[in-house]
């Protein structure tokens, strides 16, 4: 067998799709894949290294990205109703001063923030299951939620300020694309990109047709324990697209990045 290094995120839907590849619930010949759990900010940062072989990133990072790492067609998180939110303790707010906390620098919320609206320039990295809390204690006016903080932001007496999927896709008529997975381009791991896309499509086939097989697996590693928030949150960002991209998941990141770069910031 055949290592391959791979870099996912805790959340429930990473965990979710690759739990058969990572349990050997599948055939994954000739591979074996050695997986990392890490904050997606962390996993953008490292891809800028070549840390893995194959790595989720946010499409903003990949966009940076596109001479060192190709995507796979299978594992992507696109889809509607799906979008970061950006919450307050109060809607009475000036962006143009407020202190904003964000999930990283290189994530795509981060990205579809300054394309809704530029003149946000107080921001602040911190981990995205940190930035509920920081926001309920007023150390920042407003927080970019991502993940499970979609569904919990009032339970940290948070109000929605604007929901960038609804307006991306207002704005497009097209899904949101989030976050992808990766290979490197470099010899010979991107002579393996078929067999590994077949094998992480397996892997997708498989959590679907079984989707209790993952329950401990994906609680193990969830920000949020909640069954439900966890479901509802599967539900959401595993869909037809996180099997293939498909030509209309092909023109969203085609969209996305004349956007970004209408605008100069890739």
């Amino acid at each position: 067998m055949m290592d391959l290094t791979m870099g996912i995120s805790p959340c429930p839907n990473d965990t979710f799709i690759f739990h058969a590849m990572i349990e050997n619930a599948i055939d994954t010949r000739p591979f074996a894949f050695k997986p990392s759990l890490l904050d997606v900010q962390e996993l953008n940062r490292l891809a800028f290294e070549k840390r893995f072989d194959i790595t989720k990133l946010s499409f903003y990072a990949w966009l940076k990205l596109r001479d060192s790492y190709e995507i796979l067609d299978s594992g992507s998180a696109l889809g509607r109703g799906c979008g970061p939110l950006l919450v307050a303790r109060s809607k009475k707010l000036d962006l143009t001063t407020a202190k904003v906390a964000i999930p990283g620098e290189l994530t795509t919320a981060f990205l579809l923030l300054r394309l809704w609206n530029p003149d946000i320039k107080n921001v602040e990295s911190a981990r995205f299951d940190a930035i509920l809390s920081g926001v309920q204690t007023g150390r920042y006016d407003a927080g970019l939620v991502i993940h499970e903080g979609r569904f919990v932001y009032e339970d940290y007496d948070c109000v929605k300020i604007i929901d960038l999927g609804d307006w991306w896709e207002r704005k497009t008529q097209m899904p949101i694309p989030l976050g992808c997975i990766a290979v490197k381009k470099q010899e010979p791991i991107i002579s393996y990109k078929n067999r590994v896309e077949e094998i992480l499509a397996h892997s997708i086939r498989y959590a679907f047709k079984n989707p209790e097989a993952s329950r401990e697996f994906v609680k193990t590693h969830a920000r949020e324990m909640d069954e439900e928030v966890l479901a509802h949150h599967i539900d959401l960002y595993v869909n037809e697209f996180t099997l293939t991209l498909g030509d209309s998941g092909r023109e969203a990141i085609r969209r996305l990045e004349e956007m970004a770069a209408c605008q100069n910031i890739i």
